[in-house]
C-alpha cells in the first residue's frame, strides 16, 4: 500500500521541477495534485466508488481516506448481510433501480472473487389480517419489477420454513446473503493493485476548497490535494459536507439496530421477514440465516446517543446535541413517538423483544436469543422531520456528497459506485482534465 507523503501548508506547493502558487485562481499543474479524485470513507460505497473510478477511467489517480484501521468498520460490516431483491422499493426510485441491477452484479462479483455468498430466497410473512393488503401490494410491486414472486398460504409457508407461522406469505427467489466486509476488502485490494492509495487511520479534520480543487487535512497533519472530493463518510457525511463549506440540507440522525443470534439456528432455514410498515424506512425484526450458517434476529431500531453509539452507554455529548438541535429530530418524535416507544421498550426488555420474534417464530424463547453486535444506521432527516427514503447525492464545486445511502446500499454498491464515479469524473473533466492524458508525476 502506498501512502501520500506528508505535505504541510496550503498556500504554496513545490513538486519536482514545478513550483506553483495555489491561491488567487492560479492554475495547478498535474504533478501538483496528490491525486485526481479523493474519496473520504472506506465503507462499501466509498470503496466501490474508488473501484469504479479506476475501471471506468484507467490511470485516474485515486486516494481513499478512512479514519478506522481497516475497511467496513461501521454500517457495511454491521448489518444482516442480505442481498436485497428490490421488492420493497418504489418503481423508478434510485433504490429500486440500483437494487434490481446491483443484486445480480454483486452475486457475480462474489462468485468471481470467491467471496462467501448464497442466493437463498426469502419469505415475507403476514401474521395479522390487517397486513394482507400490504402483502398483496408487495406482490404487485414485485411483478412490476419483474421479480420471481410466489404467493403462499399457511401450508406452503411450512414447506419452506416448518417452524414459521403466518396467515399468508410471498417468496422472493432472488434474495440472498453475502460477506459484505469481504466485498469491501476486495474493492480495496483492487484499488491498490491498480495503483490507487487506501489510507487507514486517516481521519479528516478540515477541507479547504479552492478554485483549483480541494485540500484535505487529516488528524496527523497530512494534507492531500485533489481535483475532486467525493464524500462517502456515511455516519459523518453531513459533517464532512459542512467542512467543505456546503449546506447539506439534512442532518444525520443515528438509529441503532440491535441484533441477537439464535442459539438454535436449525429453527430457521433461510430469510424470514414481516410485512414492513410503509411509514418507516425500517423493515422490522426479521430472521436471517447468514452465509456462515448462523441466524441473526433483528434489528430493533432505537435512537443512538452517538453516531457510533453501538450500545446505550456510548454517549458523545456534542453529537447528541447536534441531533437534538435539529428541528427534524423533534418532528420525528412528535409524529412517531408511539412507534419509537415500542422500539425502546423492546430494546430494554428481552421478553418484549422475544414476543415480537414469536409472531413469526412461535417456538423461540428468551434463552434462544444471545446478544450480537449492533449496527447504526445513518438516517438523513430533513428539517421538517421527513426521513429521506432514497439515495441522496448532491454536487458542489469540486465535490460530490453522498448524503444518504440507506439499505440497499450494500446490495447496490456496484451501480452506486459507478454513478458516483461518473459524477466525480464529470467534475474533474469540467476543469479540462482528461484521464490519463498526462502521465502521473509530469508537469504540463
Amino acid at each position: 500500500m502506498r501512502e501520500a507523503p506528508p505535505r504541510r501548508g496550503l498556500s504554496r506547493l513545490s513538486v519536482g521541477q514545478c513550483t506553483i502558487g495555489v491561491g488567487g485562481g492560479v492554475m495547478m499543474t498535474h504533478a501538483a495534485y496528490d491525486c485526481d479524485v479523493l474519496v473520504i470513507g472506506g465503507g462499501i460505497v466509498g470503496l466501490s466508488t474508488a473501484y469504479a473510478l479506476q475501471r471506468s477511467a484507467p490511470g485516474t489517480r485515486v486516494t481513499v481516506l478512512e479514519k478506522e484501521d481497516g475497511p467496513a468498520r461501521h454500517q457495511t460490516g454491521r448489518n444482516s448481510g442480505v442481498i436485497h431483491s428490490g421488492i420493497y422499493y418504489r418503481p423508478g426510485s434510485l433504490k429500486a433501480r440500483y437494487a434490481l441491477r446491483g443484486s445480480a452484479e454483486l452475486a457475480d462479483f462474489c462468485a468471481e472473487h470467491a467471496i462467501a455468498h448464497a442466493t437463498t430466497g426469502k419469505l415475507i410473512v403476514a401474521t395479522e389480517r390487517s397486513e394482507l393488503p400490504r402483502l398483496h401490494g408487495l406482490v404487485q410491486r414485485g411483478r412490476e419489477h419483474g421479480l420471481p414472486v410466489r404467493e403462499l398460504g399457511p401450508a406452503q409457508i411450512a414447506e419452506y420454513e416448518p417452524e414459521v407461522r403466518g396467515l399468508a406469505a410471498i417468496r422472493v427467489g432472488t434474495t440472498g446473503v453475502c460477506d459484505f466486509t469481504a466485498v469491501a476488502g476486495r474493492f480495496a485490494a483492487e484499488v491498490t493493485a491498480a495503483g490507487g492509495i487506501v489510507r487507514y487511520g486517516a481521519e479528516v479534520t478540515s477541507v479547504d476548497r479552492r478554485p483549483w480543487g480541494v485540500a484535505v487535512r487529516t488528524a496527523d497533519d497530512t494534507v492531500v490535494r485533489a481535483r475532486v472530493l467525493v464524500n462517502c463518510a456515511g455516519l459523518h457525511s453531513d459533517r464532512v459536507a459542512r467542512l467543505a463549506g456546503d449546506d447539506p440540507g439534512v442532518r444525520i440522525v443515528p438509529f441503532r439496530g440491535e441484533y441477537f443470534a439464535l442459539t438454535r439456528p436449525e429453527l430457521v432455514r433461510g430469510l424470514v421477514y414481516p410485512v414492513p410498515d410503509p411509514a418507516f424506512p425500517f423493515l422490522g425484526v426479521h430472521l436471517t440465516r447468514g452465509f456462515d450458517g448462523s441466524v441473526h434476529v433483528g434489528p430493533n431500531a432505537v435512537p443512538a446517543l452517538a453516531r457510533e453509539g453501538y450500545t446505550w452507554p456510548r454517549v458523545r455529548p456534542a453529537e447528541l446535541l447536534s441531533t437534538l438541535s435539529w428541528p427534524g429530530t423533534w418532528q420525528i418524535a412528535r409524529r412517531h413517538w408511539r412507534y419509537g416507544a415500542g422500539e425502546v421498550h423492546r430494546s430494554l426488555s428481552r421478553s418484549a423483544f422475544t414476543r415480537a420474534v414469536q409472531r413469526l417464530l412461535p417456538d423461540v424463547t428468551e434463552d434462544d436469543l444471545r446478544p450480537s453486535p449492533a449496527g447504526v444506521r445513518a438516517q438523513a432527516v430533513l428539517k421538517d422531520g421527513t426521513l429521506v427514503d432514497d439515495f441522496l447525492i448532491r454536487e458542489a464545486p469540486h465535490t460530490v456528497h453522498v448524503l444518504n445511502a440507506p439499505s440497499p446500499a450494500a446490495t447496490a454498491c456496484l451501480p452506486i459506485g459507478r454513478e458516483v464515479a461518473r459524477l466525480a469524473l464529470r467534475r474533474a473533466q469540467g476543469t479540462g482534465w482528461k484521464p490519463p492524458a498526462v502521465e502521473s508525476g509530469h508537469c504540463v
